[in-house]
């Protein structure tokens, strides 16, 4: 029965974190299939949702950063999370465009190594700017008491698995809504239509007439809108630092669509819930492994499929 019960949390545990990585899976993989622009900055994007979300969601004590040195020992508006779950996308959206008309457009055509460039020094920029407003510190999670009059808080108790968070349930309900609703545009929109198409064969849309360069600005907004979004609901049950963009959003986000299958928004999805349930199997098996196990479990789909799971070769 113990085995069990640790299964059963183990996979819980798994689809929560699985949701999230698949959310900045998704995000990721629209932005390269459909623009084959190679954007290092997508953890950037994550951690500007981390802290605009903590800024809005509740208030925070500071210890150091330009805002404290400037006599403000306590910043945040103390929104909570309904009003941050929407100001943190609407942020994503308008940093997105920003990106794309500044940063990625300049580089469509310009050499892989250039975008690889270009994007991971505005990751560090975004980095070293957030660490001096708010300094470096480590802030610790703080999850909602309540959304809307119901209560999300405390634990409940589960078959098999006993007393769990009931946070943690709600997290994964929402993430899955949010991952049903950019399923529900990209397969069932005649925009996803466009951008499904671009992951295939991006040339052949041009020449269909279809000008597929003005959905490049809606495209990256909404995979700027989905990294931010992941940002927001990561701190309400872990550690908030400057360094998570890199930590927990670039390089899951990458290693998922690795997984899953570059170009395709259920590849991101199934290699998300992979890639979350081996952190999760490894946390309590070996936790000092959970980590490298990604990288070993990527290179195990590389060998066998290099496309991925559910990819394509002929994604450009």
């Amino acid at each position: 029965m113990a085995i069990a019960n640790t299964v059963a949390e183990i996979l819980l545990n798994g689809l929560q974190q699985g949701a999230i990585f698949a959310l900045l899976g998704i995000g990721l993989t629209i932005i390269l299939g459909t623009m084959d622009f190679l954007n290092l900055a997508h953890g950037a994007l994550y951690l500007i949702g981390a802290y605009t979300g903590l800024i809005v969601f509740r208030t925070t004590e500071l210890s150091g950063g330009v805002l404290y040195d400037n006599g403000f020992t306590v910043v945040g508006v103390d929104g909570g999370f309904i009003t941050a779950i929407i100001v943190v996308p609407i942020i994503g959206i308008l940093v997105g465009i920003a990106m794309e008309r500044w940063v990625a457009a300049p580089f469509y055509d310009r050499p892989e190594t250039d975008q690889l460039l270009v994007t991971f020094g505005l990751a560090l920029v975004v980095q070293e700017v957030i660490k001096q407003i708010m300094s470096g510190a480590t802030f610790q999670p703080t999850a909602p008491s309540d959304i809307l009059g119901l209560s999300v808080g405390g634990t409940v108790s589960l078959p098999l698995v006993g007393q769990y968070s009931a946070w943690r349930l709600w997290i994964i309900g929402i993430v899955l809504a949010i991952i049903g609703i950019t399923y529900f545009i990209i397969e069932r929109t005649d925009f996803g239509l466009v951008v499904q198409a671009g992951t295939v064969d991006s040339e052949m849309v041009r020449l269909l007439g279809i000008k597929i360069t003005r959905s490049y600005s809606i495209v990256f907004a909404l995979g700027a809108a989905l990294a931010a979004l992941a940002g927001f609901i990561g701190i309400t049950f872990q550690t908030i630092s400057p360094q998570i963009g890199t930590e927990r959003a670039l390089i899951p986000a990458f290693l998922t669509i690795v997984v899953g299958g570059a170009g395709n928004v259920l590849g991101a999805i199934v290699g998300g819930i992979i890639l979350g349930i081996t952190v999760s199997a490894m946390t309590v098996i070996a936790s000092q492994w959970a980590q490298i196990v990604l990288y070993a479990v990527a290179a195990v789909v590389l060998l066998v499929r290099p496309e991925g799971i559910l990819g394509s070769t002929g994604v450009n």
